[in-house]
């Protein structure tokens, strides 16, 4: 089985990956050692300037060795975009100059209160994603996904993470929250982007 390392510690992020990848016989594996590893600050102004960064800088510890890094959001209409790009960071009091990610908890929490503000037919955004695959400091190609939907203003669901139980899939009336890995992969942003690397993936390698 071929393996891809992926640049990242979040345990739902690889599990959204691995979910994605199993039907491709591809294993999907963390990074080695990559807590020890210098951060990479995302101060990208997109979604694809920090899935770059992170995939370059990460690919120099492996020589050889393909990484995929991912960044991704909630972009939500009504909010102008927001949370976008400081998704990971939306609690902080400016999420824009924040170093550290603020918890999912605090996160969903302040979307609730700004999703109660706007009338229910105008809650709709979208989760987006966009993988980078480097090697040896070199990105080798670029893949998006996006996934629309709603944002309730009460969470359901508990096998998700991030913004997932807010986020409500009309396609199959349910929130993200409220799928197996499985499930999540065929309909989510990162299963779109994955699926678009994974087919690349298989034809050059």
């Amino acid at each position: 089985m071929k393996r891809v390392l992926v640049a990242t510690s979040n345990a739902g992020k690889i599990r959204d990956f691995a979910g994605a990848a199993s039907s491709f016989g591809i294993e999907i594996a963390p990074l080695p050692n990559l807590a020890s590893l210098p951060s990479v600050v995302e101060d990208g102004a997109t979604f694809e300037a920090n899935a770059r960064k992170k995939a370059e800088a990460y690919s120099r510890f492996v020589p050889g060795e393909i990484v995929i890094a991912d960044d991704s959001g909630l972009e939500v209409d009504a909010l102008r975009g927001a949370p976008g790009v400081h998704s990971a960071r939306y609690a902080a009091d400016e999420p824009h100059q924040a170093e550290a990610n603020t918890d999912d908890e605090a996160n969903n929490a302040k979307l609730i209160r700004e999703i109660k503000r706007v009338p229910v037919e105008k809650r709709t955004a979208r989760f987006v994603c966009w993988i980078a695959a480097a090697r040896d400091g070199k990105t080798l190609a670029i893949f998006d996904g996006k996934a629309e939907g709603v944002i309730l203003d009460e969470a359901r669901g508990t096998n998700g993470f991030g913004y997932d139980p807010l986020f409500y899939f009309p396609q199959i009336e349910k929130t993200f929250a409220e799928l197996s890995a499985e499930e999540k992969s065929v309909y989510s942003h990162r299963g779109a982007a994955l699926r678009k690397f994974l087919a690349w993936h298989k034809q050059s390698t």
